[in-house]
């Protein structure tokens, strides 16, 4: 890595948090502490980090709930995340994921290990973004002229399809759930007064070869929908 990553560690486990904090930082990783939830969310409006490890089982407000509240602020929803926990259960890994980790390690794990999962997680969330500018695949959307391309073809959107497609965007390869992607979009001057499902079906007849076989927007059952990085 050219220029030194900004961690942040939100882990109860102060001991657990210097090793890591001295391991990654030999490794041209700065890593900041965090011993709760609520600590947390304030040391990434203030420190602004290139990622989160963060623990599932933290007092208070648990990892879960920190991720969803991560998902669900348009400005951090593309922020990569690591979830560290004790447990190691298939259902933990998979309720983790599902409300928005990009990957789970569980305790305890060889520290070369985290280095080579935050590694692999930063490579598949640097890509592509600019200030003005999202590239996943063949899309790329411009924020400054609202536009956007698909194989260098434009598409015109309407202005609740480009904010819609900008939140999946900012999370490829990431499932956002119906609420995460409304909670992203309370910010807008005007509400989304139809379903999510209804902008979807348009934004698919626009970017998909064929929409009844989407390749670029996926529906996850019972989760919700995930913007491919690349379509199959």
């Amino acid at each position: 890595m050219a220029h030194r990553t900004a961690a942040l560690l939100i882990d109860d486990d102060a001991r657990l948090g210097a090793l890591v904090a001295e391991y990654l930082g030999k490794h041209e990783i700065d890593v900041t502490l965090a011993g709760d939830g609520p600590r947390g969310l304030a040391a990434i409006h203030k420190h602004r980090p290139h990622l989160v490890l963060l623990d599932l089982m933290l007092p208070g407000m648990d990892g879960l709930e920190v991720c969803r509240k991560i998902r669900a602020t348009a400005e951090w929803s593309g922020l990569p995340v690591i979830m560290l926990t004790a447990k190691g259960e298939d259902v933990d890994k998979v309720v983790g994921l599902e409300v928005g980790a990009d990957d789970y390690l569980a305790k305890p794990f060889n520290p070369r290990e985290l280095l080579a999962r935050i590694r692999a997680v930063l490579r598949r969330a640097s890509p592509a973004a600019t200030l003005d500018r999202l590239r996943v695949g063949r899309l790329e959307l411009d924020f400054a002229a609202r536009e956007v391309t698909m194989s260098g073809k434009r598409r015109v959107l309407t202005h609740h399809e480009f904010e819609l497609l900008a939140t999946l965007a900012r999370a490829s390869g990431r499932v956002l759930s119906r609420e995460q992607i409304l909670d992203a979009l309370k910010g807008e001057s005007e509400p989304f007064d139809r379903s999510i499902d209804v902008h979807v079906a348009k934004l698919r007849a626009k970017l998909e070869p064929d929409p009844k076989e989407p390749r670029y927007i996926k529906t996850v059952r019972g989760v919700g929908y995930m913007l491919a990085r690349e379509a199959d």
